[in-house]
């Protein structure tokens, strides 16, 4: 069993961001992170699950954690499915957002065999506390790239 933790982060919301990602596997440790110049918090919590499952190159089975309620809740209430079910409408007059995201996302927990647990922020998890400083950094680094989603259909 692979153990997956993801953070994100936004300097401003909107603003400069990043994910930070711990992959741990028998002894294995792999650490990613990557800074946008213009995105939202709940984008990068995103793209954080996002990019942890989007590494393994095979199907897995993963416990992916992390202090997003945003990722957890759309995930484990059905929150995401039924946003796709209904045209990805959270209301009748409301358009889910992140709907780019939410997408890949649910393309990658269909490939794998994956549990999301929730842990709260800032509390001692010490891998969620580090995928917070790779967050962090990654979103103050100067070489940041565009959240092209976020320009296109992430509003």
């Amino acid at each position: 069993m692979i153990h997956a933790y993801s953070d994100g982060s936004s300097i401003g919301n909107p603003g400069p961001g990043g994910y930070g990602v711990v992959l741990c596997y028998k002894g294995y440790r792999k650490e990613i992170n990557q800074g946008y110049s213009l995105t939202t918090n709940n984008r990068m919590e995103l793209l954080g699950a996002i990019k942890a499952l989007e590494f393994l190159k095979k199907k897995e089975k993963v416990v992916l954690t992390t202090d997003s309620r945003y990722v957890v809740d759309g995930i484990n209430l059905g929150w995401a499915k039924k946003w796709k079910e209904n045209g990805w409408m959270r209301t009748k007059k409301e358009r889910a957002m992140n709907v780019d995201l939410w997408i890949r996302f649910l393309e990658q927990i269909d490939r794998h065999d994956v549990r999301i647990n929730w842990t709260r922020g800032h509390s001692g998890n010490i891998e969620n506390e580090r995928c917070d400083v790779l967050a962090n950094t990654a979103a103050k680094e100067t070489d940041l790239i565009e959240d092209i989603g976020y320009k296109t259909v992430g509003k």
